[in-house]
């Protein structure tokens, strides 16, 4: 009963468009660059008001997915989920750059019942049933999120940073574990492998719980799907971007909304 609360309020919160996005979703690893022969992060993942301060849902990691340099999946240990933050610990044996990413993808619905206004979110396959026979005004969106972050054993590599090729994703030109204050960053968001242009971006330094203000940043994509940032101080950033278009795999939903977000650490000159 608690999962499926949870999994309701993530796809309200997906389902919004970004400016109405009071909540966000986010993962942070204790470390993004490490060495050693015994190498290990411990990840935070959460919905929360403020970065990176889990005080509202825990992210479900089943939805969780590890590719180690060599493109291969790791199987994240000791995962846990509790009231407000979900754990996990991630052994990174391999050298180069790992990619963690939470996949989110189905199906959003509102609808009316006797005059009373509901929502749900699950799987395709379980619409017809989940929905009542009597719901009048059925609206059904097909939602696509990513949420990474990126995480690097000595040198870095490119293998794990390859696309799917399935909805909204970031590639970098810069690669995302060697981010430094003051130098410009560049990457590239895409969509379903073509380049995404004229979306909007932001980034957020975290820590917001002690500030008084956002402070985000905002450019758009070029024509090629590219964007850059100038970071103005060290922290852990969170990049964001949302789209929507008509291509649903899902006869019956009549648009799709993308989501993608990444946590990116930047380190002092």
């Amino acid at each position: 009963m608690k999962h499926a609360f949870v999994r309701a309020a993530l796809g309200i919160a997906l389902a919004l468009p970004l400016a109405a996005q009071a909540h966000k979703m986010w993962m942070v690893p204790s470390a993004t660059v490490i060495s050693g022969d015994d190498a290990w992060v411990t990840v935070d993942a959460a919905v929360s008001n403020d970065l990176y301060y889990p005080d509202h849902f825990p992210a479900q990691l089943d939805q969780l997915v590890v590719t180690a340099p060599d493109g291969s999946t790791v199987k994240p240990e000791n995962p846990s989920t509790g009231k407000y933050r979900s754990t996990f610990d991630l052994p990174v044996p391999q050298k180069g750059t790992y990619r963690l990413a939470l996949v989110n993808q189905g199906l959003f619905a509102s609808y009316e019942v006797d005059g009373q206004k509901k929502r749900w979110r699950g799987r395709p396959e379980d619409v017809r049933t989940a929905i009542p026979a009597n719901a009048k005004n059925v609206q059904l969106s097909e939602i696509a999120s990513r949420v990474e972050t990126f995480v690097t054993q000595g040198s870095p590599s490119e293998g794990a940073l390859k696309p799917t090729n399935r909805g909204l994703e970031l590639v970098p030109v810069t690669q995302p574990n060697d981010l430094v204050a003051g130098e410009k960053a560049t990457f590239q968001l895409i969509v379903d492998g073509k380049p995404a242009a004229n979306l909007k971006v932001v980034a957020i330094n975290g820590a917001t719980r002690y500030r008084n203000a956002q402070d985000e940043m905002t450019t758009t994509t070029d024509k090629d799907g590219k964007f850059s940032f100038a970071w103005p101080s060290a922290g852990m950033y969170w990049v964001n971007a949302s789209t929507e278009d008509t291509k649903t795999s899902v006869k019956e939903a009549k648009q799709r909304r993308l989501a993608y977000t990444a946590t990116l650490e930047v380190l002092p000159q």
